[in-house]
């Protein structure tokens, strides 16, 4: 590699007719000419501009850009070398006729760019230029060009590009970037500003933990901002850190920074302020001659950033990705959700992580959009001129005119603009600027559609993990280690929610007595958990009353009476009869409240509160409406849920008489068939399930509605969904109404509750269960619960009751149907008889009556009956000897079961399928039927079901002579 000959001190001439050509390393290469990007190229393309690039006016040889390419170069190397050459030629050469900026050079090429035509250049100058600086004793001078080096940086050097040349270089000017960076805030702290720089070098210190330096001059920012304790902190977990990851302790220089901070050595306390660098605009320190006016400095308005930074990792570094300079156009980025979630800390943190990439300025506003008197944009834009240095007199009269001359002063200028709090899209719009060498950064509680954003992020909570370690930093970690469960439900109770989660954390550091316990304790009640969350200045409730009081009355009252109902949110047609409008009318209204920042919408047709927000909503209910009101939207929830659900059953379980029990027929039909039926199920049943559950907590709520609910819900169990909520629910309902004394309703519970307790094979409780029923069901005169309870006493009988007494309830219950003239019910206790005789050990009469019940089922198009029978069949034909033809039913019944997605029922016939599959001696497909088994078992948190599962399988691997691992798995 040879030196061109040049003069000590010039540089090479611009070959470019007056647009300057510029190279950007120090992050993806790219190449500009004036204001226009250069395509380069594919990424070894990039290399080779790379290599040339970093030994700019020096010639290198094919051979050195062969190695900079290639470990091992193809055998026609030199020939692509001289094609990407001759593809940059195209893009970086005026003339291509006679090439003046990448030039063939003897048996090389050297790339002829003007001294600080590349950004690694410059960078490298400025850090040598601030050194000198700084041994002079200029510490203003050396702080404005470290500012400006570390600000030429965007993201990781060299980034994409492969070599060994550049695997090397991008290491060395990494290690350099670090060491810039060091000197920079060393310098910030020997000017003085070292409140300023602590959230810098926070972020600084989580991305080296092992980096003692950073954690020395963290330790020295915080303790001469009055913060020790934070300091020795940050000492505690470099020593943690240290020890776990090295196995060593800190180094002497941090262990007697350490000491000097425990001891308040006054060699540590802060020198004197020194002024702020003064910028000329387009950035870099300005040199007036002695004498002359000082050039106006660049306006750093930003708040300080907390101390206290937690989280949100991945969210910061993508958003200070997006808001680097360079791009095509100018970055707008927007942060929006519901107050308290921390739109405006993260916006802060993110504008002093990427504010040095803005040297000319960077500017806040807080609109106050979520008030009553939100700022008025002509008034904001002339205080954004007075701060760029226009005279009060020279500012213009009209908002739109002064629009105007702020994209005027701004453009070409490298500012950020960070918009606080937005109301709207028409607040916001007259503040952009119009070049896209600025940024803007917005927040707002409403999603601000109208204004044109590169990115906008809508904000969520933090991690339960986050929160704790947010707590963790205000409340002091030996409590949290002390009390780590009370932690997490603390951070719970707050909802994960940054304010709350602050509120509550300084309230325990004032008051140093508390145990978190005790503060989880007082949070734990829903009614009193907005009132504890207030601290000073921090008031969660007080934040949401900002959003609030801007809706108008039609909005704040769907805001109230939405919150009223428990679950994973509610529907568009939950939300009509909450509000007792039409259903396109409710959807608007809570599309309107999604907007705002105040529902969060997963999908399509579902909205959700966050939990804070929620209580918040219910004591706006309590203090508006009455508890009368929300108690009468509660039940016409339920009551439109009960008519759904019996709707469900009539198409699920055509004939079958508990949906007329409970509810009359609705004016159409609910569901078109079952698929439209199970399809509203999958959505909805968590919420049906939620409020009923709601419901039996208020001793004033309206309790049968709530019984027959769970009567029809019996479903679930058919369907295999929500079996266990739907048993605790019935057992709740089932006390509630007794404790009422409503025994109509009891009954009704307890059949549900009966049949649960069976699907658990929880025989003793199912067998009390229905004889309660039986009692109950005959003194109400409620016919239609006495077969099935006397069905479930003749399959719980055994081994206690003699084969004829199982006989005589099934005789009984199988009469009593018939009486009824239903015969969906008929078909489903001769089924359900047919299990009782495979029980008593007899598999012809069991075979007979599934048949029955199957044809009668396939008549009603009852395609849940098939399923049971088509079981019951099986396992008949397995008693029966035929095992053939049990695993044909088996196999049409787990089709069946797929086609409704009832998952739960699955491992059951699966087993079925693997004991007949073993019977017809077929071990590998019994092994293979049980594993499936035992997987969604697993899946769908079956207990019984996989022990089931585990003994099938451990029987066909003794089958297929693998004894070890069979006799463990019947162990």
């Amino acid at each position: 590699m040879t030196e061109i000959g040049e003069p000590h001190g010039t540089s090479a001439p611009v070959p470019d007719g007056g647009e300057r050509l510029r190279l950007c390393l120090l992050g993806p290469v790219q190449a500009w000419r004036g204001e226009r990007e250069l395509e380069l190229g594919p990424p070894q393309q990039r290399a080779l501009l790379t290599a040339l690039a970093l030994r700019a006016r020096r010639i290198v040889s094919v051979d050195e850009l062969l190695d900079a390419l290639w470990e091992e170069p193809p055998a026609r190397a030199a020939a692509v070398v001289r094609t990407y050459v001759s593809r940059l030629r195209r893009v970086l050469e005026p003339d291509r006729v006679h090439p003046a900026v990448l030039v063939s050079s003897g048996s090389g090429y050297v790339l002829r760019l003007p001294a600080d035509c590349t950004d690694a250049e410059v960078f490298e100058n400025r850090v040598a230029a601030a050194g000198r600086a700084r041994a002079l004793g200029d510490t203003a001078g050396a702080l404005g060009l470290l500012r400006e080096a570390c600000g030429l940086w965007h993201g990781e050097p060299l980034a994409g590009l492969p070599g060994p040349f550049a695997q090397a270089h991008r290491a060395r000017l990494a290690e350099r970037r670090l060491n810039a960076v060091q000197a920079w805030l060393e310098t910030e702290l020997a000017a003085g500003r070292h409140a300023d720089v602590i959230g810098e070098l926070t972020v600084w210190v989580s991305q080296y933990p092992l980096l003692e330096p950073m954690r020395e001059l963290l330790m020295l920012a915080l303790y001469r901002s009055g913060r020790q304790a934070e300091a020795l902190g940050v000492y505690a977990d470099a020593r943690r850190t240290l020890l776990e990851q090295l196995g060593v302790d800190p180094g002497p220089r941090l262990r007697e920074l350490h000491l000097g901070v425990l001891s308040g050595d006054p060699k540590l306390a802060a020198p004197a302020a020194v002024p702020a660098p003064v910028f000329e605009p387009g950035g870099g320190p300005a040199s007036e001659p002695a004498g002359s006016p000082a050039a106006p400095s660049a306006p750093a308005q930003l708040p300080a950033d907390v101390s206290d930074w937690t989280g949100r990792d991945e969210l910061c570094a993508a958003l200070c990705a997006d808001l680097a300079p360079g791009g095509p156009t100018m970055p707008v980025v927007g942060i929006s959700g519901l107050g308290g979630v921390g739109k405006s800390t993260l916006a802060v943190h993110v504008a002093h992580a990427v504010g040095g990439q803005y040297p000319d300025g960077q500017l806040y506003v807080n609109l106050q959009g979520a008030g009553a008197f939100p700022a008025d944009p002509g008034e904001v834009l002339a205080g954004l001129l007075g701060a760029l240095g226009v005279a009060d007199a020279a500012i213009p009269q009209g908002t739109a005119e002064r629009a105007a001359m702020f994209r005027s002063r701004v453009a070409g200028l490298r500012v950020l603009l960070v918009l606080d709090d937005a109301r709207d899209t028409q607040q916001v719009g007259p503040l952009l600027p119009g070049s896209r060498s600025c940024a803007v950064l917005v927040t707002s509680r409403a999603w601000l559609s109208g204004v044109p954003m590169t990115r906008q992020v809508g904000l969520e909570p933090l991690t339960p993990e986050e929160s704790v370690r947010l707590l963790t930093a205000i409340a002091g970690e030996p409590r949290v280690t002390a009390e780590p469960a009370a932690a997490r439900r603390l951070a719970a109770a707050c909802g994960f929610l940054p304010l709350a989660v602050r509120t509550a954390a300084s309230r325990l550091a004032a008051r140093p007595a508390w145990q978190l316990s005790h503060m989880a304790d007082r949070l734990a009640s829903e009614r009193r958990r907005l009132a504890e969350l207030e601290a000073g200045e921090l008031a969660v409730a007080a934040s949401f009353r900002l959003s609030y009081d801007q809706l108008d009355a039609e909005t704040a009252r769907a805001f109230r009476l939405l919150s009223l109902a428990d679950g994973p949110g509610v529907s568009s047609a939950a939300a009509a009869v909450l509000l007792g409008l039409p259903e396109p009318e409710a959807e608007r209204l809570a599309e309107s409240l999604t907007d705002l920042g105040l529902l969060s919408c997963p999908y399509p047709g579902r909205y959700q509160y966050h939990d804070l927000l929620r209580l918040f909503a219910r004591e706006l209910v309590r203090e508006v409406d009455g508890d009368a009101a929300g108690r009468a939207a509660v039940e016409r929830l339920l009551r439109h849920y009960l008519v759904t659900v019996a709707g469900l059953y009539r198409v699920v379980r055509p004939g079958y008489p508990f949906p007329d029990l409970v509810a009359a027929e609705p004016a159409g039909p609910a569901f078109d068939g079952p698929a439209e039926g199970l399809s509203w199920a999958r959505q909805e049943i968590a919420a049906v399930l939620a409020v009923a559950e709601q419901a039996t907590r208020d001793p004033d709520g309206p309790l049968a509605v709530v019984a027959d609910l769970t009567l029809v819900l019996i479903q679930l169990i058919d369907l295999g969904m929500a079996v266990p909520e739907l048993c605790e629910l019935a057992g709740r309902v089932a006390e509630a109404t007794a404790a009422a004394g409503l025994p109509e309703s009891e009954a009704r519970a307890r059949y549900t509750l009966m049949w649960a307790q069976r699907e658990f094979q929880r025989t003793r409780q199912s067998r009390a269960e229905a004889l309660r029923v039986v009692t109950l069901a005959r003194r109400t005169d409620q016919a239609a619960l006495l077969p099935g309870a006397l069905v479930v006493l003749a399959l719980t009988g055994l081994p206690h009751c003699t084969d004829e007494e199982v006989a005589a309830w099934c005789d009984e219950a199988i009469a009593l149907s018939a009486e009824l003239g239903s015969p969906s019910a008929h078909a489903f206790v001769e089924g359900m008889a047919a299990l009782a005789d495979l029980a008593v050990g007899r598999p012809e009469s069991a075979r007979l009556r599934a048949e029955r019940s199957l044809v009668a089922f396939r008549e009603l198009g009852d395609f849940v009956g098939q399923v049971h029978m088509l079981f019951a069949r099986a396992t008949a034909l397995h008693g029966l000897g035929r095992p053939e033809a049990a695993c044909e039913d088996y196999r049409e019944c787990l089709g069946a079961l797929r086609a409704l997605g009832a998952w739960d029922r699955m491992p059951g016939v699966l087993v079925g399928l693997a004991e007949s599959c073993r019977a017809a001696g077929l071990p590998d497909r019994a092994l293979e039927a049980a594993e499936q088994a035992l997987a969604i078992a697993r899946k769908v948190g079956l207990e019984h079901r996989r022990a089931n599962a585990l003994d099938a399988i451990g029987r066909a691997l003794l089958d297929l002579g693998e004894h070890d691992r069979g006799r463990a798995c019947l162990a």
